[in-house]
């Protein structure tokens, strides 16, 4: 193995006088602003919005080398999706259709009711639970071709019970993913454009005379995408601006390393700023995952961004025990969260800030990008503080109920009426006092 390729990953223990400050710095993700995609993405935004689905058009002739003259072409209809999906190995198909039914099944446990309840003066208060009306879905294309992504985004929205979910997917140079289209066929897509990159973003936010505009927009995507989704964010809601991929692993060590060394891995191999993360308070453990981590790699085709992702972000971390561990895991708030212990369920006990946590030797977070039922769309860059997963209830928009009765009316017009007077707003005041009996 080249010397460019050989594993390098940090030693922190949580003794040393210096360990709070290697941790911040280790954990520190800004995210860069490229003025250049800025002026482009604001650019393409423009010119969609302006021109419809001339500049879709354009732009998909340009950046996915598609001979196209109208958008009739990149509509695929409701048969090529079955076909997609006829058209896979059986091992596949059936793959796709068990994890499916998976997610839906644990989404149905989110899906909020209208609720009220009636005061003793006949004041009805309450809320209504509506799905949204349109939602639009983002698939990336070409190299980075995600059916599972297509499940954990189009799945909750369809439970929420969104009654239109236009997906669209870039194509280039006109290939297909046939499974990404089957997981499209699965999940009950109702529309799928073969369009991409800012373009796709603009037409799904603004509308075109083909492209329906949609209410939210949800889904991973690159740089130009990212940034569109961010400057047509008010116009439409969004998910997320989600940044790299991150797993933190907290073991006894009583977990076969090699094992936790694979688990570091499976988000290492994303990229190259993926981060990951082992806490644990047995410094032996720690020696021997990293005997694991040089053994191991050599195996892994994807070797050389793995190896430059713990050289650059990861890191072993030692420390004085596991409840140290814990309170260092909130402070850290990972995506992924892997608990590999004897008792899982008592450590997660102390847990506040994660996107997932994954319990036991047997629980690895591979299952959960796919397979467990629980999203896989989850806050990064220490969000899990203040945000959670994607789910059903993103689908979902609440409204309060208020009815007052008459006998309610003379008790809150008179309070309203005092608050009015008190902020100054007289009309607020009289609107309020019209409705006194006396």
């Amino acid at each position: 193995m080249s010397q460019a390729a050989r594993p390098v990953i940090s030693r922190l223990d949580s003794r040393a006088a210096d360990f709070r400050q290697r941790l911040a710095a280790l954990i520190a993700y800004e995210p860069s602003q490229d003025e250049a995609i800025e002026r482009v993405v604001a650019d393409i935004l423009r010119d969609v919005r302006s021109r419809g689905d001339a500049a879709v058009l354009d732009y998909t002739r340009r950046f996915d080398r598609l001979d196209v003259q109208d958008m009739a072409q990149l509509d695929l209809p409701r048969s090529e999706l079955q076909a997609a999906l006829d058209s896979l190995p059986a091992a596949q198909r059936d793959a796709l259709v068990a994890a499916a039914e998976r997610v839906r099944r644990y989404h149905e446990h989110q899906r909020a009711e209208s609720w009220a309840y009636t005061e003793a003066d006949g004041t009805r208060l309450g809320q209504k639970i509506s799905p949204l009306d349109r939602v639009g879905l983002y698939v990336p294309g070409g190299k980075a071709a995600y059916p599972s992504s297509v499940l954990m985004n189009a799945l909750p929205a369809k439970v929420a019970g969104v009654p239109e979910l236009i997906m669209v997917v870039p194509t280039p140079d006109g290939v297909r993913n046939a499974m990404v289209l089957a997981a499209a066929c699965i999940a009950g897509v109702d529309r799928v454009f073969t369009i991409g990159g800012a373009q796709a973003v603009a037409a799904l936010a603004y509308g075109t005379a083909s492209v329906p505009a949609v209410d939210k927009i949800v889904g991973p995507g690159n740089a130009y995408v990212a940034e569109a989704k961010r400057r047509v964010f008010g116009t439409v809601g969004i998910d997320m601006i989600a940044g790299p991929s991150e797993i933190l692993v907290l073991c006894d060590g009583s977990t076969d390393p090699d094992w936790i060394a694979m688990d570091l891995f499976s988000q290492a191999e994303h990229d190259e700023m993926a981060q990951s993360i082992l806490l644990t308070p047995d410094a032996a453990f720690a020696d021997r995952v990293a005997a694991s981590i040089d053994k191991l790699l050599p195996t892994m085709p994807r070797r050389d961004v793995i190896a430059t992702s713990l050289a650059d972000r990861g890191a072993l971390i030692v420390v004085r025990d596991m409840p140290e561990a814990c309170d260092i895991a909130n402070q850290i708030a990972a995506e992924h969260l892997e608990i590999s212990a004897r008792e899982p369920q008592r450590w997660a006990e102390l847990i506040r800030h994660a996107g997932a946590m994954f319990l036991g030797p047997y629980t690895s977070e591979a299952l959960g990008d796919y397979c467990a039922g629980p999203n896989h769309v989850l806050p990064t860059m220490r969000t899990a503080r203040f945000s959670s997963p994607l789910g059903v209830y993103d689908f979902q928009k609440r409204s309060s109920m208020i009815e007052v009765s008459a006998a309610g009316a003379q008790t809150l017009g008179r309070l309203a009426s005092t608050l009015a007077h008190g902020e100054g707003l007289q009309a607020h005041a009289r609107s309020a006092e019209m409705r006194l009996s006396d």
